[in-house]
């Protein structure tokens, strides 16, 4: 399970930095910029309470960041998610990881399950951020597909 999040992990620096790349090529559109801060944020708040280390301070929805803090926030990311994978161990996937939201509603979830929230939620907001880039005008959008990263990976 483990190689198999990592590959998932990589897939999603490749896919953000992609989507970012699209980003300045058309302009720095508002909205897009906004839903990358808030996907690379939400990222901070998990890897946060997988962790175990006192909640995220920063805003869930930033509305300041540049593309290059973006780019930053993208590779300090991709290094704190791969560096917490590779200490977990096999007993650890089912283990369920306490932490309270924004709301302040408590939950309880497996690793697994919110590992796969989190790379479902990047799918998300790239999509959402893709029709607002090309709304802004850039008629090509970079493939972004899982199966296209994995082709380019073997």
């Amino acid at each position: 399970m483990k190689d198999y999040f990592m590959r998932l992990f990589g897939y999603d620096r490749v896919a953000n930095l992609q989507i970012l790349d699209a980003i300045e090529a058309a302009h720095q559109p508002e909205k897009p910029m906004h839903l990358m801060a808030h996907l690379l944020a939400a990222q901070q708040v998990w890897l946060k309470r997988c962790q175990y280390q006192p909640a995220y301070a920063g805003p869930l929805w930033p509305q300041d960041w540049t593309l290059q803090q973006m780019k930053l926030a993208v590779e300090e990311n991709t290094t704190g998610w791969l560096g917490y994978l590779q200490n977990v161990d096999d007993k650890e996937w089912q283990t369920n990881i306490s932490y309270q939201n924004s709301r302040g509603a408590k939950y309880s979830d497996k690793l697994s399950d919110v590992l796969t929230h989190v790379i479902n939620h990047g799918t998300h907001h790239r999509a959402q951020a893709g029709q607002h880039i090309n709304l802004a005008g850039l008629e090509k959008l970079p493939a972004t597909d899982y199966i296209f990263y994995v082709r380019e990976q073997l």
